[in-house]
């Protein structure tokens, strides 16, 4: 099956969070092709694309049909903001933009209304979602995008670089002095040693093999557990080292594959999305389908770098090479060209990469300093709930509630499913309890505090903007009550109005307000209003609408921008299709631009789960 966005899809790409980030180091991600320059960098608001053919929807049409007033009233609203998003995107101001297409897709996650459940919205919602994803893609491959840049990986640096096979007598004395002790087997030859002298010579590729190693700390106990439950060689974890720098949330400009192992949004592999979830970003979940998805291809192949191969460029195409030469042998085939350059570089790289991760002193990888493990306690919740929430009933800080669940797009659990929510280790027991005292219809936007020494009913209402009478009626306090140290109070915040209960996500500005008292006022730092307004100034004139929730984000994409390249052989790779499984039958394989060898004339386009 040819990978993109199926049409029976709920919800579609690019709702995803500003902390999405994505390194590079071997191969990186899909459908970049090769090429010998670097994407010159282009500044937010340079001049937009010309729009896809598909952009220009029928919104209006649409409100005027549907028999619901409300619904109605909502897709008109969704028609001016996105309208007004595209006149901003033709005249190249891509930040403004982007406020506008997220204010559109949020007036219909917030709106209260079940999307599912109404025909007429569900159709606006994809047909608005697919609008705005094509603009983004379109901008993102002429090297713009709504999306703040990020770093760029440091292989962007190295295009140019061919890396020759070691002589003989280095690979000799590798082979003799280098730990290969693995679970895979791991071979030693020119290609590799290559490879290995490559990147310990490079500065760029040695800072990102150490931060991709240090990042791997967090996540290679959880990883390594899932890798032994499916029967998967332990030493592929260093996959991912290729893949995304062990990033949960890394994301792909041009092909949308996203997460540490780069799976494509179809939602395959049990791997759901939809606009407040995607469970590419959430490490269990996709290494679980990674997993899986590699030892389908063993079982396919019978051989390790076999089955890497038909990762990078797809079982079908494998499978084709192996019965078009008679060799079922990844280096057979390699000395044969019966594989596109990047595939023939891919397994390689990962090798080189496996061996120094084997044998640290000798590479300067000893001194590292790995991220602490990740660990966590799960929560099964069936309901909306704002993550301030979580992390004030569990007593930790809302960054450790994002960091703790990277799958979740929004600052809220979804409104209508049920999602498994991970809190501190430790805090399960603290977390029941604690948020049995809020009503379920109310943790969309209620609070929690745990009062410290000196505080007053009156302090801790002024705190969170909330009056000392609601405070007092919601904890069942009397007026003349005092609080002491400790004790736990449930904050009566008022949710949006049509939200539902969720968290405001725009607020008008009124006389007197500045950057500081309308943090304060929402309990968000200025640095947020700042990033999430493009604001220069602490000072908001009246009547200005500013976010004060971080709004649904279109996907920070990396990667060098617009550099795919489609060729005959990147067609054929689109079509090829492996015979067996049905991983091979729904999933492709991928070659990538990021590969550390010379650029290649004909590139092969790659295929992503």
């Amino acid at each position: 099956m040819k990978p993109g966005r199926s049409a029976s899809s709920a919800v579609r790409p690019l709702l995803l969070t500003a902390a999405c980030a994505c390194t590079i180091f071997l191969t990186g991600c899909p459908q970049d092709g090769i090429t010998t320059t670097v994407a010159a960098k282009t500044p937010a608001n340079a001049t937009a694309p010309a729009l896809p053919k598909t952009v220009g929807g029928n919104n209006v049409q649409t409100a005027e049909q549907s028999a619901n007033p409300r619904v109605a009233s909502l897709i008109a609203q969704v028609d001016r903001s996105y309208r007004s998003g595209v006149t901003n995107y033709r005249n190249g101001q891509l930040d403004a933009a982007r406020m506008d297409f997220d204010f559109a897709v949020d007036l219909m996650l917030t709106s209260g209304i079940d999307i599912k459940a109404d025909s007429t919205l569900s159709d606006e919602f994809e047909r608005t979602v697919d609008a705005v994803s094509a603009l983004e893609m379109d901008a993102l491959k002429q090297g713009n995008g709504f999306s703040p840049r990020t770093e760029e990986a440091p292989i962007d640096a190295v295009g140019e670089l061919t890396f020759p096979a070691a002589s003989p007598e280095v690979t000799a004395n590798l082979k003799s002095t280098l730990n290969t002790t693995s679970d895979l087997p791991l071979v030693i030859n020119d290609e590799v040693a290559g490879y290995i002298n490559a990147f310990a010579n490079s500065p760029a590729f040695h800072a990102h093999m150490l931060r991709s190693l240090e990042r791997a700390g967090k996540y290679k106990d959880l990883i390594q557990d899932v890798l032994k439950q499916e029967g998967v060689p332990q030493d592929l974890i260093y996959l991912a080292v290729a893949e995304s720098g062990f990033q949960p949330q890394a994301m792909n400009a041009s092909s949308g594959a996203g997460g540490m192992w780069q799976f494509m949004p179809t939602g395959a592999y049990g791997l759901a999305r939809n606009g407040y979830f995607d469970e590419r970003f959430d490490p269990e979940k996709s290494s679980r389908a990674y997993a899986r998805y590699i030892k389908g291809l063993y079982n396919q192949f019978g051989d390790w770098y076999l089955a890497m191969a038909g990762y990078n460029w797809g079982p079908g195409n494998i499978q084709k090479a192996v019965q078009r030469t008679g060799y079922a042998d990844f280096w057979q085939l390699y000395r044969r060209n019966a594989m596109p350059r990047e595939t023939k570089n891919y397994v390689p790289q990962i090798l080189a990469a496996i061996i120094m991760a084997k044998n640290p002193e000798k590479y300067g990888l000893d001194k590292m300093n790995p991220d602490p493990s990740v660990l966590f306690d799960t929560v099964h919740v069936d309901y909306a709930m704002d993550l301030r929430l979580a992390a004030d009933v569990t007593g930790t800080s809302l960054a450790n509630i994002v960091s703790l669940n990277p799958a979740l797009l929004r600052l809220s659990t979804p409104r209508d499913i049920g999602y498994d929510l991970h809190v501190p280790q430790g805090t399960k027991d603290q977390f029941t309890e604690r948020i049995a005292a809020i009503p379920e219809d109310k943790r969309a936007s209620w609070r929690f505090h745990e009062t410290v020494a000196g505080e007053t009913v009156d302090q801790v209402a002024q705190l969170f903007h909330v009056s000392a009478s609601d405070l007092l009626a919601a904890n069942d306090l009397e007026p003349t009550a005092t609080i002491q140290t400790g004790d736990d109070l449930v904050i009566p915040v008022a949710g949006s109005n049509g939200s539902g209960g969720a968290h405001p996500l725009q607020y008008t500005t009124r006389r007197g307000d500045s950057l500081v008292t309308v943090a304060d006022r929402f309990n968000v730092s200025t640095e947020n209003l700042r990033d999430w307004n493009h604001l220069s100034s602490s000072a908001l004139p009246a009547g200005r609408k500013i976010y004060v929730a971080e709004p649904v984000r279109l996907g920070p994409s990396r990667g060098r921008r617009g550099r795919a390249t489609t060729s005959r052989s990147g067609r054929a790779s689109s079509r090829g299709s492996s015979s067996r499984g049905s991983y091979a039958s729904s999933r492709g394989g991928k070659t990538s631009s990021r590969g550390m060898a010379a650029p290649a004339k004909t590139t092969a386009k790659k295929r992503r789960r």
